[in-house]
């Protein structure tokens, strides 16, 4: 079978190749709405998936799908399928089955579908999920990825709202991998890292936080740390101060970022946030980029008690502290 560079047949990839979050709000923040008293959470506050009341238990359904941001298909497979699921693990959910959405050209060997099925296939299986079905399409860029749904205890569900004064912010994944796979892809970075990092599940993430008090909760992705940060201040009503010292980023992000390999989802991501959040003025320009990059199959950002954020921690040595949360001070996100 020819190699193909899946790379190569896209003009954007991963999390970078969503719509911009301003058009998004203007076609969706008025749209007139079913309403279910059973519908917990929908996309009023932006959070990562739906939660629907069954009783006991309730449902969260997520759905996620992008172009390739490498070109082995397998390795496709896996970072699609691990982007998906975490919005699951994001809503404190446990993922249990899915279904494939495929987007496919016509002119491309159809074992190259079935490799990045394998990759998904083996990926969901870390995950305990079944993918039982789903939906192909013809098309002229190769696009992948899953409709998830999980299960949870309803006092076990976390959402984007409900960070509180005196919280801290855990981040379970370094930054960067927008930057860095923009420099990837032209030729300039070899990004082993990041491809590792985004094929990681967020679950023992998720598994570390277990007994401890989570009072809100997303993952970071396409719209950057600054705007999935700022959706939980916004949602929380107040105002979360990210403290820049404490930020980890992959190794060579701030090379990319320096060197102009910036993905173009980091300019959308501050057009809509430029007036909702407030940056320190003397903040360098490749810091900017990095802040606002798109992130794909992110880490969880988890909002707990100082005390909790230290045993969370010791149990997931990988995460680390980002900033706090205080009461509202005028903007829902600040930067120091």
């Amino acid at each position: 079978m020819e190699e193909i560079k899946l790379t190569s047949l896209v003009r954007s990839s991963g999390c970078n190749a969503k719509l911009p979050p301003g058009d998004l709000h203007k076609a969706l923040d008025d749209l007139k709405q079913i309403e279910s008293n059973d519908l917990i959470e929908g996309f009023e506050s932006s959070d990562d998936a739906l939660v629907y009341d069954l009783g006991d238990k309730v449902l969260i359904e997520t759905v996620d799908f992008f172009p390739p941001m490498v070109d082995d298909p397998e390795i496709f497979g896996e970072i699609a399928a691990a982007n998906a699921i975490s919005d699951i693990y994001a809503m404190g959910g446990e993922p249990k089955l899915a279904m494939s959405l495929m987007c496919f050209p016509s002119c491309l060997d159809i074992r190259i579908m079935r490799r990045i099925m394998e990759g998904a296939i083996r990926k969901a299986g870390e995950a305990g999920v079944v993918i039982a079905g789903g939906h192909t399409l013809s098309d002229r860029e190769p696009k992948f990825g899953l409709a998830v749904t999980g299960f949870a205890d309803k006092e076990d569900v976390w959402s984007n709202k409900g960070a509180m004064a005196g919280d801290v912010a855990v981040l379970t994944k370094k930054l960067g991998v927008g930057l860095l796979m923009t420099a990837h892809k032209a030729g300039e970075s070899e990004a082993l890292e990041a491809i590792l990092q985004m094929r990681e599940l967020n679950k023992k993430a998720k598994e570390a936080a277990e007994g401890l008090e989570i009072h809100a909760a997303t993952d970071v992705t396409g719209f950057s740390l600054m705007g999935h940060g700022y959706e939980v201040g916004s949602a929380s009503g107040v105002t979360f101060v990210v403290d820049q010292k404490k930020l980890e980023f992959l190794e060579g992000a701030e090379e990319a970022a320096k060197f102009g390999f910036v993905p173009e989802g980091r300019y959308t991501n501050e057009d809509y946030l430029a007036d909702k959040v407030e940056l320190p003025e003397s903040l360098p320009l490749y810091l900017r980029d990095m802040l606002f990059s798109p992130e794909t199959s992110g880490g969880l950002l988890l909002f707990m008690p100082p005390r909790d954020a230290s045993e969370y921690i010791k149990r997931f040595e990988k995460a680390f502290i980002i900033g706090e949360v205080t009461e509202f001070q005028g903007k829902h996100l600040r930067v120091i």
